[in-house]
């Protein structure tokens, strides 16, 4: 007997082969899109974010696809989806790239696009991330935009073809923002700060190299010699102490205001011995006044007191002399300075009595 196929049979059957239809179609397409993987703990950093200014773009990011990529793409735009344009006067031209996002980042190429402010990086053999966490790319030597205080947006994928279109792997968007430098000011006074210490004499105390008279102890303010016999010279010292906050540090300067007097009678300078050219003191039995510095780094001849073993003076002037120097600013910074003075057997007695002047100069 032949079987009569109804009309309500026919219908099923053509629902169920539409419906099987759909269905593959749905697999067919689910197979065939494939969305990127969306990367944390994203942000980009620029090196200086004032406007107009060269700065170099950092973007670090986790959550990164370990898998073969052949694009890297950065777009920089005004909107968050891409559609508001390079920000103002942003320039990417000749941007490079370095980081640790991929293994050989000088293998790659890239193109900065300065018109659409979009920076592909390509490599046609592809490399895969090392690891999927703390991933960088660096673009070096872009210029930014001129507009501060906007928010901008920096529109990150990655994809497995060299089209940076298809295939996408990884994808973020990040802000970023221009600032303007803070302007600030300060002032710092400058500062000098001079003292003068006694030196006790006490048998074993030195300057220079030289004993200082032993029961010799000078003050803030005195250099009492005692009584001089032509047996025996006298040194007596005091320490100079020097802060200043001059760039180009400081010089004290000394002089006296005449020879050592008494009445009519004086006590003669040490000979020859100008600052430039300091001699060793005559020895006991001759008139002489003078001084000496511990001080290796003057000008000119830095250590002309102090080679040789020291023990080096010069005759006191009426002109400033240097005796102490420093080419950088100090903090208290003591240099020991002597004096020594000898008599004849003809010098008249008598008080004699000068007065030694220093000078601190800080240099700016």
């Amino acid at each position: 007997m032949r079987r009569i196929v109804t009309y309500w049979e026919n219908q099923r059957s053509i629902v169920a082969l539409v419906t099987a239809v759909l269905l593959l179609a749905v697999i067919m397409l689910q197979a065939h899109i494939v969305s990127a993987a969306t990367l944390t703990s994203a942000s980009m950093t620029l090196s200086d974010p004032r406007p107009s200014t060269a700065s170099n773009y950092t973007f670090q990011a986790s959550n990164v696809t370990t898998s073969s990529i052949r694009c890297i793409s950065i777009e920089f735009d005004t909107a968050h989806d891409g559609t508001g344009g390079k920000p103002t006067n942003l320039t990417t031209t000749g941007a490079t790239f370095s980081g640790n996002y991929v293994p050989t980042p000088a293998s790659w190429t890239v193109n900065n696009n300065n018109t659409t402010g979009i920076t592909n990086i390509t490599l046609a053999g592809g490399e895969t991330p090392a690891s999927a966490s703390g991933r960088t790319v660096t673009l070096t030597g872009l210029t930014n935009g001129s507009v501060a205080d906007d928010d901008y947006f920096a529109i990150f994928k990655t994809f497995n073809n060299t089209d940076c279109s298809t295939t996408p792997v990884d994808s973020v968007v990040v802000n970023f923002i221009f600032t303007n430098g803070q302007a600030v000011s300060m002032s710092v006074e400058s500062t000098l700060a001079f003292t003068v210490a006694g030196v006790a004499g006490t048998g074993s105390n030195t300057v220079n190299s030289a004993n200082i008279t032993n029961g010799l102890t000078t003050t803030s303010a005195t250099i009492p010699f005692g009584t001089i016999s032509s047996s025996a010279n006298k040194v007596a010292a005091q320490d100079l102490t020097v802060s200043t906050n001059a760039g180009a540090g400081y010089t004290v300067y000394t002089r006296y205001t005449g020879v050592p007097t008494s009445g009519a009678y004086t006590i003669s300078d040490l000979g020859t011995a100008p600052n430039s050219a300091p001699v060793a003191f005559t020895a006991a039995g001759t008139e002489g006044f003078g001084y000496t510095t511990e001080d290796a780094t003057l000008s000119g001849t830095a250590n002309r007191f102090t080679t040789s073993g020291g023990n080096k003076w010069a005759a006191f002037t009426t002109s400033n002399a240097e005796l102490v120097y420093s080419a950088a600013a100090v903090n208290n910074q003591t240099t020991r300075v002597g004096f020594q003075a000898g008599v004849a057997n003809t010098t008249e007695p008598g008080s004699y009595v000068t007065s030694v002047i220093y000078t601190a100069v800080p240099i700016y």
